[in-house]
């Protein structure tokens, strides 16, 4: 698949009420805008599009985890903005196990199912990518999110696919729960 463009978001968060963060919380977003061979017909047949998911995961991972600077993945999720003349199902297709997988070894591993999240949109609309820890679902302080506006994307016949990562939970959490420490590394769980 051609990527028209890649887009990078790095936000890190070093402060919150009154706290020093540390660690700084940083989440990124990488996303690559595509052509979707599909829009404006019906195909039954996505798999072409499943495939392609894998090399696009390569190149958007390595982005996402180069923008992380020195710190390591704790998080990951992964979404799609499909353009008007594209269904959801395209989206869907692009991010199934084969990218995730290559999200989860450009990580370092990881164990929880990836959080994911697609709509249809116009260009410049915004998605609250969804984060959990990569080794556990159950650990609360990881439940977070990463916003990405794409001021000219994607446009109607385009996708845009994301992958995100953070290097921790969220700054103060406290509502409590399976803390990273606990982590038994078993299910993608606990």
């Amino acid at each position: 698949m051609q990527i028209r463009k890649i887009i990078t978001l790095i936000d890190e968060a070093r402060h919150e009420a009154g706290c020093a963060a540390e660690p700084p919380l940083r989440k990124v977003a990488a996303a690559a805008v595509i052509n979707n061979p599909f829009a404006g017909k019906y195909q039954q047949d996505l798999s072409s599009l499943v495939e392609a998911s894998a090399a696009l995961g390569r190149e958007l991972s390595e982005v996402a985890l180069q923008a992380m600077g020195p710190w390591a993945v704790e998080s990951y999720g992964k979404a799609a903005i499909i353009g008007l003349s594209g269904e959801q199902e395209h989206g869907v297709a692009l991010l199934t196990t084969v990218f995730g997988n290559v999200i989860r070894e450009t990580a370092g591993g990881g164990k929880a199912w990836i959080s994911s999240i697609t709509k249809r949109a116009a260009p410049g609309s915004t998605i609250d990518v969804p984060l959990a820890h990569k080794d556990a679902l159950y650990v609360r302080s990881h439940y977070d999110g990463i916003s990405i506006t794409l001021p000219d994307a994607p446009l109607p016949d385009e996708i845009a696919i994301i992958c995100a990562y953070a290097n921790r939970g969220r700054l103060n959490h406290r509502v409590g729960g399976l803390s990273s420490r606990e982590i038994k590394g078993l299910d993608g769980l606990i």
